[in-house]
Parts: structure tokens; C-alpha cells; sequence
């Protein structure tokens, strides 16, 4: 009977790692690289509005066009679905199985911050003036403490939910992302919408103060 018991123990410990991979941890390397795109990125938001006037604020390039205040809103909006909404969705997920992380990862720094294809933004993610531009940095700042922080949250691999942009930049290769790729995609975001910022100041109606 011990024999037998032992045996069928073997058999559900070889299954659990075959269906739930042991290394599912992130990286010291790629927490770091991570942290470094959540600093580079909130740098070159920062620097990109910094010192503007109300009037170059609200400048719209075209009436479909967004303004400044109305990008920085929609970075805020994105960052804070990911703090809330997925990371509860992250919370209640079932362990993320046979995933190629380091292709999702790619993806992500390289293909989302291309503003070579445009995507439209989810209802919930339209800017709809909130906030005046210090509220919306101020939570811009705060938000990008929190993305830092959250990579120190253990498994961070280990479940992985539906991502809309990613499907969209993948062509359907893949859908979803793990919560260390959410926090990726924070920063990525960012630097798309900060090339945004940059393409309305050089607007050459954008103005001079």
C-alpha cells in the first residue's frame, strides 16, 4: 500500500511540473531592466510637459486629434487600470502555463511604443477632463512609485490574464500577459504617448507660449 501510495505521489508530483513550470520568477536582470524603463519613461513624460503654459496644454493638433492634458490623462487612466482592475484580475487568475515570456516581453519594449500603427483607446481609457495638468502629474508621479514597487510582489510570472494591446500589436500571436508584463507594458505606454506629447508640439500651430 506504502509502495503504492508512494508511487501515485511520484506520478502528481511529475504532473504538477509538468503543468505549472518552477521557474516562474522574474529575473533579478529583468526587474531591473524594468525599473530602469519605469524611470526612463517617467523622465521623458516629466521633460516633454514640463514648463508648458495653459494654452499648449489644451492645444488639439485637429478636432479627432488629443491635446497634451488629454495624452497625459490617458497615461494616468492606463496606469491606473493596471494598479487596480488587473492586478485583481492577476489575483484571481489560474496559474499561467506553457507561455513564451521572453517573445511576450520583446513585444512589448519594442513593438508598443511604435506609433507606426495607431490603435484606438477602449471607452474607459478616453480622456474626458478629469483633472487639471498638476492633478494629473502629480498622479502620474505617484502611479510610477507604485509600478516600481509592485515588482518586488512575488509571482509576478506565475498567473497571466487578457491584454487587448497586446493581441492588437501581436496579430493575435498572443493575448495575454503575466503581472510582470503589465508593469512592462506601464512603461511602454508611456513612451508611446510621450512620442504623442512630442508629435503635438511640433505641430506648427503648437503655441509658442
Amino acid at each position: 500500500m506504502k509502495s503504492t501510495m508512494a508511487k501515485n505521489a511520484a506520478m502528481l508530483g511529475c504532473i504538477a511540473l509538468t503543468a505549472f513550470p518552477a521557474d516562474l520568477k522574474v529575473a533579478s536582470t529583468d526587474v531591473d531592466h524594468a525599473r530602469l524603463y519605469l524611470q526612463q519613461t517617467q523622465t521623458g513624460v516629466a521633460g516633454a510637459t514640463q514648463g508648458l503654459s495653459p494654452a499648449q496644454w489644451k492645444f488639439k493638433p485637429a478636432a479627432d486629434r488629443w491635446s497634451i492634458a488629454e495624452i497625459v490623462e490617458h497615461i494616468v487612466l492606463a496606469q491606473e487600470f493596471m494598479l487596480g482592475p488587473v492586478q485583481e484580475q492577476l489575483a484571481k487568475a489560474p496559474p499561467a502555463v506553457d507561455r513564451d515570456s521572453k517573445a511576450v516581453d520583446a513585444i512589448i519594449i519594442y513593438q508598443l511604443p511604435d506609433r507606426t500603427t495607431k490603435h484606438h483607446a477602449p471607452d474607459f481609457l478616453e480622456p474626458a477632463g478629469r483633472w487639471t495638468p498638476v492633478v494629473a502629474m502629480d498622479r502620474l508621479r505617484r502611479n510610477f512609485t507604485q509600478l516600481s514597487a509592485s515588482l518586488d510582489s512575488p509571482g509576478l510570472r506565475q498567473h497571466a490574464v487578457e491584454a487587448l494591446p497586446l493581441k492588437a500589436i501581436s496579430k493575435g500571436e498572443y493575448d495575454k500577459m503575466d503581472g510582470y508584463q503589465w508593469i512592462l507594458a506601464a512603461a511602454a505606454h508611456t513612451e508611446r504617448h510621450t512620442k504623442q506629447i512630442l508629435e503635438v508640439r511640433a505641430d506648427a500651430n503648437f503655441p509658442a507660449k
